[in-house]
């Protein structure tokens, strides 16, 4: 009997955590560089935007090891295949996997335990663009990396990181965790970037979380 006198109040309770711990996030995706971007997303595809368009991806509850960037100086023919300077996806348009570095990435996993998302932007594979990404807190890289970049990290449209130049331990942290740490050529980013993975063991100051069930806006030339 008492089961059944509660039921009606547990009922919608049970429906309105299931919901909110299951849905699908937006990602609403804006270009305000001068020049064109052709933004990639992995799940998602690719959309060329010029400066001022956007484009709204959704993103299933319990997605890991997805990511946002942008490619530049692409050339598409009338069936999606061509190829970018910086950020290539296997030369289509609708990206299948992921870009080729320089390229300066929003990383997410949706609806990882304690019902937390984990967001970041990474450096590991370069920078192309600057970008701002944000949900229920902000982060940023939006200095002219590109302009300061070292002449031997120097690539064309980009700057790359150290590891896709030099493929160390050093820099790639291949070993595994602990093996590597911060380096001349990492701190350059992160002074420039505080909020970003300078390389790959950098969690501590550039990984975060928001609320499972938020949505998300990733800016490119914020």
């Amino acid at each position: 009997m008492r089961f059944t006198t509660t039921l009606p109040i547990l009922f919608p309770l049970l429906l309105s955590l299931l919901f909110t711990s299951t849905h699908a996030a937006t990602f609403d995706i804006l270009n305000k560089c001068t020049y064109t971007v052709w933004a990639a997303a992995s799940p998602g595809g690719g959309r060329r935007l010029d400066s001022g368009q956007s484009w709204t991806i959704t993103v299933n509850p319990g997605t890991t090891n997805a990511r946002i960037w942008g490619r530049t100086s692409c050339t598409f023919d009338a069936n999606g295949r061509g190829k970018c300077e910086t950020g290539d996806c296997n030369g289509l348009l609708e990206c299948q996997g992921y870009g080729s570095p320089p390229n300066t990435l929003a990383e997410f996993a949706l609806n990882q335990p304690n019902n937390l998302d984990y967001i970041d932007i990474s450096l590991v594979d370069g920078f192309n663009i600057p970008m701002d990404f944000s949900g229920c807190r902000g982060i940023q890289c939006s200095v002219d990396i590109n302009g300061q970049c070292p002449s031997e990290l120097k690539a064309p449209g980009g700057c790359n990181n150290p590891c896709t130049v030099f493929k160390t331990n050093e820099y790639c942290c291949t070993d595994g965790p602990g093996s590597c740490g911060p380096t001349t050529y990492s701190k350059f980013f992160k002074d420039r970037c505080p909020d970003a993975y300078s390389y790959p063991q950098d969690d501590k100051t550039s990984l975060f979380t928001c609320p499972s069930g938020t949505n998300y806006k990733v800016t490119f030339c914020p």
